[in-house]
């Protein structure tokens, strides 16, 4: 029901260590593209490809655009700082004049970012440093927490996000590499305003691009306008790394609940990620703090949680998702069989209020109650461009959600959402006829059995054009 998300690395690039991880509990597949070439990913999509043509799998693929990242330049050998080193951060290019004590950053407006008395994070705070003072081009700065530093380092200023355009010129090369690639998510770095993804989905489809746009919420501007981004994004990912190096760390957990919240009552996804079972890149068996954490996650309401280093570096990348699919079904299954749980309870209708109203939700909601009061085997939706059976998933019923649709692309792109399971079949005009093709895939994917009842619910089962809503309650024969 809760879905997973595996971001491909060196360890997990080829099609068994792939096909590996979707039997283990992969959902989605993310591109991450802060790293590898283009010809590298596309080697990657084509064995994703191959695995779904296979007809056991269907895999959706996320593309995460890198970002405006600010980073550290490259040094000659690790340089070990000390607490109460003076430290120098430059855009001066003379490199053969820089000491122990200098390193470049990539981005030229980093000066005028940074001010007297602001913290300065390196990898989200593994080192840190107080800027005590600035010329034209220098930021000196004393070391607060020691440690050692290396190339290309990602760098924060705590509380402030860097005046970079949210969408870079690498990242459109990646976008329109995604969309020869027809991936079905992007996901959208360091996103400040809900322009920023106004600006993705306009280009999207001008392009005759369907994917959907999932927003990062990863930095300190964005937390002021999570409503209004939210609104305007497909969905969020909640990247928690970069955002608590932003803002008071003992404030991600919250904003984590709220983005959770808020995408729920717009019936959006939500994909919660970052550091989740990050020990478990080095050692065999997670924290038990790694474990609450993926449980909170699941009984917010997040339709997904997703695994980065572990999969994609780290040491024991099934392990990791073999844990992380074992508590999310843990915490549902247990919260089914609670009848007054949040993670079933409805959500209220959404306090961004636009003044619309889907009319087929009070009709998802039917179909949720009846198939939990008749504990069904699944409830079955045929849509054909997926709101429907969005519908059905926001309303988080206590058994699988069964998406039929004649859209190849559209079954990837449902892959995302809680509790559904999206297939590919061919509408007839006889609405009968469509019911058994149904039933007859059902059985063999292994969704239900003879004697089993299941719920049926649509808006298209008619011989005319009119649209009937109608919820159906049929014995598997």
């Amino acid at each position: 029901m809760s879905k997973i998300v595996c971001t491909i690395g060196p360890k997990t690039s080829d099609l068994d260590s792939i096909e590996k991880l979707a039997e283990t509990g992969m959902d989605v597949v993310r591109l991450n593209m802060s790293h590898g070439t283009h010809e590298w990913h596309k080697a990657v999509i084509d064995n994703v490809r191959q695995i779904n043509a296979k007809g056991r799998f269907n895999l959706g693929i996320l593309l995460d655009t890198k970002g405006p990242e600010v980073r550290s330049g490259d040094v000659k050998a690790p340089i070990k700082v000390k607490r109460g080193q003076r430290f120098v951060w430059t855009v001066r290019k003379d490199f053969d004049s820089f000491d122990d004590s200098t390193v470049d950053v990539s981005y030229d407006d980093f000066v005028n970012d940074v001010h007297v008395g602001d913290t300065l994070l390196v990898d989200g705070g593994m080192c840190s440093f107080l800027c005590t003072e600035k010329t034209e081009t220098d930021v000196i700065s004393e070391c607060i927490d020691g440690g050692t530093l290396t190339s290309r380092r990602h760098l924060n200023v705590r509380g402030k996000s860097a005046s970079l355009p949210a969408i870079t010129d690498k990242d459109w090369e990646d976008i329109k590499f995604g969309m020869e690639m027809n991936v079905d998510f992007y996901a959208l770095s360091f996103v400040k305003h809900e322009d920023d993804v106004a600006r993705l989905k306009k280009y999207l489809v001008e392009n005759g691009c369907k994917a959907l746009v999932l927003s990062k919420i990863e930095s300190a501007d964005a937390i002021h306008r999570l409503p209004q981004i939210l609104k305007a994004s497909d969905g969020a990912m909640v990247a928690r790394g970069d955002l608590g190096a932003e803002i008071p760390v003992e404030d991600v957990p919250l904003i984590q609940d709220e983005i959770v919240h808020i995408n729920r009552t717009l019936r959006k996804p939500t994909i919660v990620a970052t550091h989740m079972l990050e020990s478990m890149i080095t050692y065999p068996t997670p924290t038990r703090a790694e474990v609450a954490d993926i449980t909170e996650a699941v009984r917010q309401g997040a339709d997904a949680t997703m695994l980065s280093g572990e999969t994609a570096n780290g040491s024991f990348p099934y392990k990791a998702l073999t844990v992380m699919a074992k508590v999310a079904k843990s915490v549902v299954s247990r919260d089914s069989a609670m009848s007054q749980n949040d993670l079933f309870s409805p959500m209220t209708p959404s306090p961004l209020g636009d003044g619309l109203k889907d009319s087929r939700l009070d009709l998802a909601y039917a179909a949720s109650t009846l198939a939990s009061r008749l504990n069904v085997a699944a409830i079955v939706v045929f849509t054909r461009l997926g709101n429907y059976a969005k519908l059905v998933a926001s309303t988080r019923p206590r058994c699988p959600i069964i998406a039929l649709t004649p859209d190849a692309d559209l079954v990837r792109r449902l892959t995302l959402f809680w509790g559904v399971k999206s297939y590919e079949l061919d509408f007839s005009d006889d609405p009968e006829e469509t019911i058994a093709r149904a039933i007859v895939l059902l059985l063999e994917k292994g969704h239900t059995s003879s004697g089993d009842n299941v719920v049926i619910t649509s808006d298209m089962l008619v011989k005319d054009k009119n649209t009937v809503n109608t919820i159906q309650v049929r014995r598997v024969r």
